[in-house]
């Protein structure tokens, strides 16, 4: 996984306004939570820190107060129309430290002409190490036929990594496209249902 050097300030202003400065300054408040500590606030510059979440479960080594430390973005708050960061929220991890987190899965290659692929799960719930964490899974769906499914246990793991999400679960499965007389029938029907309600109302009305 990729590890992303980042320096961290200290903030003791808090509250709506004080973030909209550090916002303004083009830095991000965030909070920095673990192993028992209370939160510490601090801010991140902007740029380098959206670059660096850009990657899954980045980790990021803070810069702080002449200390380093290793940290995983929780949760992050977007502004919902510019898609700019407004908080982000990290958890400081250890060597070793076992996390819970969901890597994505990517499909790769085309499955026989004439089918539908249905990606039915997008990520993975894994344990992994926190400074061992698996950037993605690639899944192959290179010649699969109709009726052809890859659970989650058939994914290989990376030594160190256990699956979290359910064994049995569907990951992908792939179904045959509908004919063309299928679809015209489906769409018939629908136009039919589309116009009961159209009728009864008329009858009403008289």
């Amino acid at each position: 996984m990729s590890e992303v050097k980042i320096a961290a300030e200290p903030r003791t202003e808090f509250g709506k306004g004080a973030a909209r400065r550090i916002r303004r300054a083009h830095k991000v408040p965030a909070v920095l939570y673990g192993h028992g500590g209370a939160p510490r606030h601090i801010s991140l510059p902007g740029h380098e820190l959206m670059l660096a979440l850009k990657s899954a479960n980045v980790l990021l080594r803070l810069e702080l107060e002449g200390s380093s430390e290793l940290a995983l973005p929780k949760d992050v708050q977007r502004d919902p129309v510019k898609g700019t960061l407004e908080h982000v929220d990290l958890v400081v991890v250890r060597k070793g430290e076992k996390v819970h987190v969901e890597i994505p899965v990517h499909l790769v290659g085309e499955p026989v002409s004439g089918n539908l692929v249905n990606h039915d799960l997008t990520t993975l719930s894994v344990e992994a190490e926190a400074t061992n964490i698996p950037t993605g899974f690639e899944v192959s769906i290179d010649g699969l036929d109709a009726g052809d499914s890859v659970h989650a246990r058939d994914i290989p793991l990376p030594a160190g990594v256990s699956l979290l999400t359910d064994s049995d679960a569907y990951v992908v499965h792939v179904t045959a496209a509908p004919s063309a007389a299928q679809v015209e029938g489906e769409a018939a029907s629908a136009a039919e249902v589309a116009e009961e309600p159209a009728a009864g109302g008329a009858a009403d009305e008289e």
